[in-house]
This record gives structure tokens, sequence and C-alpha cells, in this order.
């Protein structure tokens, strides 16, 4: 169902005359760019009054909203004689829009050489060899005029090869151009111009140009709403009006921000701009992902990170936020959406790993909890040490730990004094280990482990019957098979 303006429900708008997907033959994949769906978010919207929906352009055939502006860019130079038969297409590229100017490149039969920063992942890398394209990685962390940039090299390859062109989508004006065409009038006709607020962000700055000079040339009204990564330069030269000068700092997302204004990037037309972690991109991405069943990359994240606070900040029904989903999830299996590089990177909290794990994780040959009675030799408890290859051992009354013994501190004393063996344990003990329930967290217990407190015992919870021990030895094993 569609809500209008005062909150009322009603059937779904049939699509515009003329856009009906897929009900005759395409004349090649090109025809199937655009006219991406708009869905509603709902569950990462609970308790947001405000309806969000978000553009899905992974739809695209290239899985990017970048496929949009391959074609017009290519045709362009075409029409200025720029690229003729055979040419080369010269681009950096954080990789989408490298396969957007693939897949046309591959119907028009021409080649292509792309530069991508380090950072980008693999699977993009791998993608764009898949349409043939020659895949050049450049370092992610140097300024913006260094010859090592990607954006530079691309640029020295496009000067320096013979019947290239450099595609340029940081001023080239097909970039805003094609999404003042089509991704504008889109969201007008979806939203039947009910739409208040567009939030995106700005790689080449393009997609928020073009589509905002559209919306506000049909509603003046309709706020541009953008997000930046932390580290990228853009929110900042938005608000200081450019009179700042910040320097960018590295960040992980990929496909958003600068350490510099694009050409193709109209500062002008936003109205506000927000600043977004690495850390928050992801976790939205993941949630979109597992909640709304949209496979999205970090960039959407963040847009739809920023959507959300927006939207709980009207608590408007009347208003329509729309989102920008970027492209699909697939390009990250490898990074976000790999829990090893998400905690190397300290993007996901640890694990909560209880007691009861770690004494799941031990080597179950010998008995739960090897103990000694006060009244015990201390020969015994030596050899009880041994014979179990523990270095320390509970001193136990039925199930109370009355005390502990190690075998350094034993074995000291009686070498020092030999009737030390044959004295009770009680004589000797040094004081009990804590005793901490199994559902309790190992990250709490190992302040309690110390060279005077070498181990805990650990009881069944909200009971006293011991199930077992857990020493810094045990701790450090989990944790390093883990």
């Amino acid at each position: 169902m569609w809500r209008d303006r005062d909150g009322a429900e009603s059937p779904r708008p049939a699509e515009p005359a003329g856009v009906e997907r897929n009900r005759r033959p395409y004349d090649s994949v090109l025809e199937t760019v655009g006219w991406t769906p708009l869905i509603r978010l709902h569950r990462v919207t609970r308790g947001i009054r405000t309806p969000v929906y978000g553009k899905a352009e992974f739809f695209n055939p290239g899985g990017s909203v970048k496929d949009r502006i391959g074609l017009p860019i290519i045709e362009r130079a075409e029409r200025d004689g720029r690229l003729r038969p055979g040419g080369t297409i010269v681009e950096g590229t954080s990789g989408n829009t490298g396969v957007g100017l693939a897949i046309a490149a591959a119907l028009k039969g021409y080649k292509c050489i792309f530069t991508m920063p380090d950072k980008m992942s693999q699977e993009k890398v791998r993608l764009l060899k898949a349409f043939g394209a020659q895949v050049i990685v450049t370092p992610t962390a140097v300024p913006p005029d260094h010859p090592d940039n990607y954006v530079v090299m691309a640029r020295r390859i496009a000067a320096e090869t013979p019947n290239a062109i450099l595609a340029d989508q940081f001023y080239n004006p097909a970039n805003p151009e094609a999404h003042y065409d089509t991704t504008g009038p889109e969201l007008w006709a979806q939203t039947e111009g009910k739409i208040t607020h567009f939030v995106a962000a700005a790689g080449t700055g393009g997609t928020a140009t073009g589509v905002g000079r559209y919306l506000k040339e049909q509603n003046p009204g309709i706020r541009v709403v953008l997000g930046d990564p932390v580290g990228s330069i853009l929110a900042e030269k938005w608000r200081t009006k450019g009179r700042a000068t910040p320097e960018g700092t590295p960040y992980k997302v990929e496909g958003v921000g600068q350490d510099k204004v694009p050409g193709t990037l109209d500062l002008a037309i936003v109205d506000e701009f927000h600043t977004v972690s690495d850390r928050e991109s992801f976790a939205m991405a993941r949630r979109l992902t597992r909640e709304e069943g949209l496979f999205v990359g970090g960039s959407s994240g963040l847009i739809a990170h920023v959507a959300l606070e927006l939207a709980r900040r009207l608590d408007d029904p009347a208003a329509c936020v729309v989102t920008f989903l970027c492209d699909t999830g697939e390009r990250y299996l490898s990074k976000l959406y790999s829990d090893e590089w998400m905690r190397e990177n300290q993007m996901l909290e640890p694990d909560r790993v209880t007691l009861a794990e770690v004494l799941r994780g031990k080597d179950g040959a010998g008995p739960p909890v090897v103990s000694v009675a006060p009244a015990a030799a201390v020969r015994q408890a030596l050899r009880l040490m041994s014979v179990h290859d523990v270095s320390q051992l509970p001193v136990m009354e039925g199930d109370r730990c009355v005390g502990s013994v190690a075998d350094w501190s034993l074995s000291a004393r009686s070498l020092a004094d030999p009737r030390t063996l044959d004295a009770p344990v009680s004589d000797v003990m040094d004081p009990p280990f804590p005793t901490v329930e199994a559902n309790r967290s190992s990250e709490g217990v190992v302040k309690l482990l110390s060279k005077t407190s070498p181990a805990v015992l650990v009881t069944e919870p909200g009971g006293t019957r011991v199930q077992g021990i857990v020493t810094r030895s045990d701790l450090l094993h989990f944790l390093m098979a883990r």
C-alpha cells in the first residue's frame, strides 16, 4: 500500500506509461539500465513515523547506480569525436563506474584500462577483469596530486595511450546530466511528486547534483541531504562554504567521500551534510541485508544511516524520505560481510564468550576438576598435579573451595624442608580460587586471574556445584583457537 501526504493508505500507483519492465525483449543489456524499484523500509525503521524508501540501484545490470553514467559518457566522447572505433577508455574508479563503462564498452568494441585505490575490495578488481578490463591498483594513502593517486595515474595513462580518452567521471558533465535525465524523473514519478527529502552521498557528486537539480525544479521545497564518511573533506567544505582547507584521512567505506571537491558536485544544491563513521555505515548495511533482505554495500549503509536519523528527527508521517541504495553487497563479501575482516578493523563488538564455552573447548580427557582435601599430605597433592599435568589444585571440602595449592610453591617449600611433604595441605595452602557462574563473560573473568589467583572455579548458574576449572592458560588457548 502507498501512504499519501495525509497518512492515508491507497493501492500502489501503476508505473508511468512507457516504463513497463520486461514485457518485451530488449535489443541489448544497456536498455535495462534505470527504472530501478523504490522499496519502503519497514524493519530498520521500527519506531519511526516518517516513511523511508530505498532506491534499489543494485537492480541495474552491473549492480550499481554507476551503470547509469557509463553509456552517456561514452556517447558524449563519440559525438565530440574524441573516441574512435577500437579506442581505449581510461578511468580512475572505485570499481562501480568501471563496471558501468565496461558493460557499454563491451557492446561497442572499446578496450578499458582502470586504476583503483588498494582499499577497494578484491571482488571489484575481479569483476572488472571479468569484463576484459585491465586493472591497475594504486596506493590509497597518497595526496590527491601525487603521481600514484588513482585519478592522476588515469590521466597520465590516457594521455600516453594512442586513441584513448579519460572518462573523467569527476569532471564530466555527462555524469550529473545522466541523473538529471533519468534518476530524478524516476523518483518524481515513483513518489507521485510526494518526495520531501532526497538522501544520498557524494563520490563524484553526479547523483546528488543531477537528482537534486531535477527535484528542486519540480518542487523547490525538496531538501537534498548528503552523508559523508569520517575522513572525507566534503562535509567540512560545505559547512564552511569552501573557506576551510581540511586534509582527508583514510576511511574504509568505498565509493563515497573525497579528498578534494569534484567538478561534478554542486555544493549549492545541498541543504544538509552529515558525517558518518565506518562502523555506523557497515552496521547499517548489515542490518539492511539481514532485516530488509536488501543486500547492499557500505555506502548504502552510510546513506541509510543518515536517512533514518533524518526521518526520526522529522517525525512526520506526511513526509517522504528517499534514500539511495547504491550497489550490491556481493562486492564486499571479503570486507564488511566478513566477520573476521570486521573484527580485524575494530568494526564489530567482540563476541561475548562465557566460561561454559571455555569449559566445552577444553580437552575432556581428564576429570572436570582435580582437587585435594585439606587433610591430604603435600606429597599426595604434588603427585596429583604430576599425574594430571596441572600446576595448581583447589583444596575442596565438599562443594566448597577452602584453599588452593600450586606446584611451584609446594616444590619450593618441600625442597627447603623435606618434612613438608608429609604435612597436611591445610598447613601450607594459599587462599581459595574465586568461584564464578558458568554464564559469566570470560572478559570479566580476566580481571580475576592473576599470579595470586591463577584459576577460577566454574559453578552451574544459580548453584554451588562445581562444573570445572578455568586457568589463565585455558583461557589463552581458547582465544588462540578462535
